[in-house]
């Protein structure tokens, strides 16, 4: 096993809790699903979410998904002009026996655009 780093992100469609919490759980279930992964192979998460997101921290969907022993990290992402609005990022560190050429990033929704090249 090595550690690899896994990216992913997702457009929810409103800043609700719901809308937040419900998006984080697809963007993990998904990485993990396509990576092979359970919880206890993920080292940490780090989150952020663009700033007009703050009906919730993306962390609290992880912990519901089985992720309570990982370290999880919520932050703001930076906000440039024109950016995608309504968006969570994360950035998983897990220990995977996968090369970086078969580890899958997942970009789901609007924010496919964003790395059009890896959207699923």
């Amino acid at each position: 096993m090595t550690v690899r780093a896994i990216r992913g992100a997702i457009q929810v469609e409103s800043n609700t809790e719901e809308a937040i919490s419900q998006g984080s759980k697809e963007l993990l279930t998904r990485i993990l699903q396509v990576n092979e992964l359970a919880p206890q192979e993920i080292i940490s998460v780090i989150f952020t979410a663009t700033a007009d997101l703050n009906a919730t921290f993306p962390a609290r969907a992880a912990r519901e998904l089985g992720f309570e022993l990982v370290p999880l990290l919520c932050a703001v992402e930076i906000d440039v002009p024109g950016a995608l609005a309504r968006t969570i990022r994360a950035l998983i560190h897990c220990n995977s026996s996968r090369s970086p050429e078969q580890i899958e990033h997942v970009y789901l929704g609007g924010a496919s655009v964003l790395r059009q090249d890896l959207a699923q």
